[in-house]
């Protein structure tokens, strides 16, 4: 198979494969034990805690595992009906994992503003600055999106947050491994990770919490995570996210250098023989190798069918629900017309991608929309 769709999941790593699964076997005791057993699996899972907090610039303490992103959003969302100021400004084109849980909040009169972005999908830090009010307690923004990539302006909202001494949180899910990311000079106050985006397992991620900022549990029993999440570790999990999370931010820069190599060769190559094409979200401050284009009449749905048939795998700009094909939140809030959001897919690669292989996918995405179109006739 042709692996195009790097955003939606990465594949393991093998070492960090390994690595789980000889834990797995041999390191089997509760971290909570404090027999030698026990001692193992908590040795193991500290030292995760202090890979993660290395690679994004923080203390180990300030982290908490998760079962993965969106459970780290929940647990700092949840943790706003708590909070003296309920008031919530988020973006147009956040994941269902802030936006979905703010609507399931406001019967707990947790209210939120939800900002606009332009047509690149990028927040103005002065729209934020205006949507403060006197009970805003949190401000979330993605740092960077998942179906076109584009970075935010974390530092700059971060400076409006610190004028108006209000917590900010960022949904880092999809940029470890593919930018760097330091904590300290975003200025973020919390910021969540899930181990599946960057070559881990899935079923665990991470949030980082600032020292200082109270935060309750959301998963409520044993003592474990320093009380703030209960339930016996995932052990091979951990180890799994801090093992991936030091392997894919070595060479950092050769690997976005690659990343971004792979996807000028697909745009040239690919626009030469359908100059028609639409490119969304910005040119350059973008998480490299992701491609988000529209094709003018041809249907994403039927092109992804033609692609796995293939044994191509990339995804489509639409969200699919029980058959149902209908436009993605995300371009409509960009101002992309419904016609061209069905007819827009999103290409993601990752580290193993070679050049070959975006030859093959030009190759076949070319053959598959002559047959569409001939059979439209």
């Amino acid at each position: 198979m042709l692996y195009f769709d790097h955003s939606a999941t990465t594949p393991i790593h093998p070492d960090v494969q390994s690595l789980v699964n000889e834990l797995n076997q041999n390191i089997y005791g509760n971290p909570s034990s404090i027999h030698a057993a026990g001692r193992k699996a908590k040795h193991v899972v500290e030292t995760a805690r202090k890979q993660i907090a290395t690679v994004i610039n923080c203390a180990p303490k300030e982290i908490i595992f998760t079962g993965g992103g969106s459970e780290a959003n929940n647990q700092v969302l949840w943790n706003m009906i708590y909070r003296n100021r309920k008031h919530v400004i988020t973006s147009s084109i956040e994941h269902p994992a802030i936006l979905a849980v703010l609507r399931q909040l406001e019967h707990l009169s947790i209210t939120h503003t939800i900002v606009p972005v332009n047509k690149y999908g990028c927040v103005n830090p002065e729209d934020i600055d205006s949507a403060i009010r006197d009970d805003t307690g949190l401000i979330t923004i993605m740092l960077a999106n998942n179906e076109v990539g584009t970075v935010e302006p974390l530092q700059d909202i971060a400076k409006v947050a610190k004028k108006h001494d209000v917590l900010f949180h960022s949904d880092g899910v999809q940029v470890l491994g593919k930018l760097p990311i330091d904590v300290q000079e975003l200025g973020v106050d919390m910021m969540s990770f899930s181990a599946h985006k960057f070559y881990g397992p899935k079923g665990i991620g991470a949030l980082y919490v600032k020292e200082g900022i109270a935060v309750k549990p959301l998963i409520i029993g044993g003592s474990q995570e320093k009380s703030l999440r209960a339930g016996t570790e995932n052990v091979g999990g951990i180890a799994g996210l801090g093992c991936a999370a030091e392997i894919v931010t070595k060479n950092l820069s050769d690997v976005g250098h690659a990343l971004r190599a792979l996807e000028t060769q697909f745009k040239t190559k690919f626009s030469e023989q359908h100059p028609n094409i639409i490119y969304n979200g910005f040119e350059d401050n973008h998480l490299p190798g992701l491609i988000n284009l529209t094709i003018p009449g041809i249907a994403s749905d039927l092109l992804l069918i033609h692609l796995d048939n293939e044994d191509i795998a990339v995804s489509s700009g639409s969200a699919c629900s029980a058959g149902t094909i209908s436009p993605s939140p995300v371009l409509k809030a960009m101002g992309i017309s419904d016609k061209q959001n069905l007819e827009t897919i999103r290409i993601s690669a990752g580290h193993d991608n070679t050049s070959p292989e975006v030859d093959q996918l030009v190759e076949t995405m070319t053959r598959a929309i002559v047959n569409i179109r001939r059979n439209a006739r």
